[in-house]
């Protein structure tokens, strides 16, 4: 957030001349700030400083504190951002002024780092329309082999436990009481408290079995999209938290939530769910999902939170504060959403292969808001085998497809009595698996409707011949090998499906082929099928 520089530190004024760097700069340089930190750019290279400050979450007092944490932006930063971060450099003063990267009697230190373009930057990128599919294809499978690789310990896991959660999170509340009747209101407040104060009670044993099986890890800790750039063919995460282990050392789903969370904050939920999906589907953590709604809630509270803090910094510009102040009412509202009960149901899309299950579901999962679990990652998953690894027959025997339609309901149903809309991609091909799926949902009182993908075997087949990149082992030869046969959906069954002919087009339409209005009524458009099953 830029500044002006009137009450700025005296260093800082000085780090505003061209002149104060041994390196060539842009001409004039461009400073940003937080309520925590001063980073100037310069063309090349980017300095930050820590502010001399004191909060109830962080302690930057004395010269060794910001120098400490400067290392430790360094060291926490090499996993998602190499190559970045380039070291710690004291400032030293003198009668002449201040002086870069002179070990004598330093007065500061400043963190050095390779200055990538503010375009980089994934909200200036989602500002410009160029965050599509395959960008946030990159950035969930980034976040996911992030997490793969951060490290755990006993005493990293103890940071999850119900206790500890509870803790920051009324220490959020407690810091923004101030703030009620603006930017936050009262019933927001006391709503979104009571939410996240009964989740930690009536669901400790689910924290405390992610405690037990490792999901707390050293993360990122502050994954918004304002710490997420694209440099060069790749995707960086930079700015970790390096000054509260609270912060750090948390449940993984609670780290990709914070992206997810900003998605939907700068009206993107369509990628947050896309993001979100391909995300599960590569650590197959979907019962992670159980603790997704309590951790949306925190970030956009901590957002809102933050955005108040700059509301008090007396270096903060009439114009940053009225937009820190407009952020802050959004992002409470956002906590407050959040908190609020949402009703389950299940969609089954089914067909053969190639008739386009994936493509529609995917694209249902990002326009219903909707959780998409699909046969072939389950499948997978149960084999312990990498979603990109060709599969051997063995994991497509009479025995695993039952194992894994089994898992497909059982995820389908756990996740739905939560509150998620979910979405089941498989064949379905079998009515004994339509009736079980029929039957529990009747059971559990969950809305449920089939979306039947069909298209003729021809293209299927070249479909199947096209397909590249995907985690599905189907082929055009499984075709030609199996006469795959759909068994035809019993009269009981009718009322719940819509057929879907999906033709030669591998990407959805705007408008439905003229096959698709003989069945049930949802107008002509994919937004009208959409429509449909919001309704349905």
């Amino acid at each position: 957030m830029a500044s002006s520089c009137e009450v700025m530190p005296a260093v800082v004024q000085q780090m505003l001349a061209p002149g104060f760097y041994p390196h060539p700069t842009d001409g004039s340089i461009t400073l940003l700030q937080t309520h925590i930190s001063y980073v100037l750019l310069t063309g090349t290279y980017a300095y930050k400083l820590k502010k001399p400050v004191k909060l109830e979450f962080l302690d930057f007092r004395t010269l060794d504190d910001r120098r400490h944490f400067l290392l430790e932006e360094i060291r926490l930063n090499s996993r998602g951002a190499p190559g970045i971060y380039l070291g710690v450099l004291p400032i030293s003063a003198s009668s002449t002024g201040f002086h870069l990267d002179d070990p004598a009697a330093p007065v500061e230190y400043a963190l050095k780092m390779q200055q990538f373009p503010q375009d980089a930057l994934f909200t200036r990128l989602l500002k410009q329309g160029k965050v599509d599919d395959r960008l946030i294809d990159s950035l969930a499978r980034g976040i996911a082999e992030y997490h793969q690789n951060s490290p755990t310990d006993e005493i990293i896991s103890q940071f999850g436990t119900p206790e500890r959660i509870r803790g920051v999170l009324n220490e959020n509340y407690r810091q923004t009481e101030r703030y009620l009747g603006d930017p936050q209101t009262v019933e927001q407040f006391e709503q979104t408290r009571r939410f996240t104060d009964r989740f930690c009670s009536s669901r400790s044993s689910l924290l405390q079995h992610r405690v037990a099986h490792g999901f707390i890890r050293e993360c990122h800790g502050d994954l918004h999209l304002g710490n997420i750039c694209l440099w060069g063919d790749r995707v960086l995460f930079f700015d970790c938290i390096e000054f509260n282990e609270l912060f750090r050392y948390i449940d993984v789903m609670q780290d990709a939530a914070f992206a997810i969370m900003d998605l939907e904050a700068s009206g993107r939920g369509d990628l947050a769910w896309l993001l979100l999906n391909i995300y599960v589907e590569r650590t197959g953590d979907w019962e992670g999902l159980q603790v997704l709604p309590l951790y949306l809630t925190r970030h956009a509270y901590v957002r809102a939170k933050v955005n108040s803090l700059l509301l008090e910094e007396a270096d903060v510009s009439e114009l940053a504060k009225h937009e820190a102040l407009e952020s802050a009412r959004n992002y409470y509202r956002q906590a407050w959403q959040y908190a609020q009960a949402r009703c389950g149901r299940l969609i089954v899309v089914c067909g053969p292969p190639g008739a386009g299950k994936s493509t529609v579901a995917q694209y249902l999962g990002k326009h219903l808001r909707a959780v998409y679990v699909r046969s072939d990652a389950v499948r997978k998953h149960l084999a312990g085998i990498a979603l990109d690894q060709r599969g051997e027959p063995a994991i497509y025997n009479q025995a695993t497809t039952a194992k894994t339609y089994e898992r497909l309901l059982q995820l389908g149903l756990l996740l739905a009595r939560d509150g998620f809309t979910v979405i089941l991609d498989g064949k379905y091909d079998l009515r004994a698996n339509r009736c079980t799926v029929i039957e529990s949902a009747r059971a559990a009182q969950i809305p449920l409707q089939f979306v039947f993908c069909a298209a003729p075997l021809q293209v299927r087949r070249e479909r199947l011949l096209k397909r590249r990149g995907d985690i599905s082992d189907a082929t055009a030869e499984l075709l030609d090998r199996q006469e795959i046969q759909f068994e035809e959906f019993a009269e009981c069954e009718l009322p719940l499906v819509i057929n879907l002919p999906t033709m030669g087009n591998t990407h959805l339409p705007q408008e439905l082929p003229p096959e698709a209005h003989t069945g049930p009524s949802y107008g002509k458009t994919f937004e009208d099928l959409i429509c449909s099953l919001r309704t349905g």
